[in-house]
């Protein structure tokens, strides 16, 4: 328990298998069965996502999911975007980003305190900024972008709008993988929080 103590400190989103291949030398052999009583016992569990803050306005129109069996083989094509929560020692912040699909860019992010549609709105004016538009806009249902205020800036620069219904959640893996690295890991390397436009 000491050790999976201490690997668990040093990283809190190692779950039970992690922690199995990961303890010392003289805690081997051991099997996930044990790890996982010894963690239920010691009141710990891999760090992950876990409030859904996508919730839906009725009131906001709700558009249709148009990637259903598209390959997508270009820059550009489509940039989905998602809001997680970041744990800070007192509280969390929200943070968005949009990502080009294809390359993986972080194409623009913001934090905020709140979970207004403003600073996903300005994430995406400043992902627009860089001279480029998407094909495909992807996000889901979430009252910040199904807003008139964030579609009507994708619809007047003529981009499509996709949004993802239930059942679609690894429609946003890129998302989450960065969501992933930024919370659990630290330490992002610099192209995936390229300098303010």
């Amino acid at each position: 328990m000491r050790a999976i103590d201490k690997l668990y400190t040093q990283y809190p989103f190692y779950g039970a298998r992690r922690l199995v291949v990961n303890l010392p030398t003289e805690h081997q052999p051991v099997n996930i069965k044990k790890v996982r009583r010894l963690m239920k016992s010691m009141g710990i569990e891999a760090i992950y996502p876990k409030p859904n803050l996508s919730k839906p306005n009725l009131e906001h129109k709700i558009y249709p999911y148009l990637l259903r069996g598209k390959k997508i083989e270009k820059v550009n094509e489509v940039w989905p975007t998602d809001i997680t929560y970041v744990p800070m020692e007192q509280g969390f912040l929200y943070l968005v980003a949009v990502v080009d699909w294809y390359s993986r860019y972080i194409l623009s992010w913001e934090i905020s305190n709140t979970l207004t549609t403003d600073f996903c709105l300005k994430a995406l004016n400043d992902a627009l900024k860089i001279g480029q538009k998407p094909e495909i806009f992807n996000t889901d249902q979430g009252s910040q972008f199904t807003s008139n205020e964030f579609t009507k800036v994708l619809i007047d620069k003529e981009i499509l709008v996709s949004m993802d219904g239930k059942g679609r959640a690894l429609d946003n893996v890129f998302v989450e993988r960065f969501w992933r690295t930024i919370k659990y890991r630290g330490r992002p390397c610099g192209r995936y929080l390229p300098q303010r436009i």
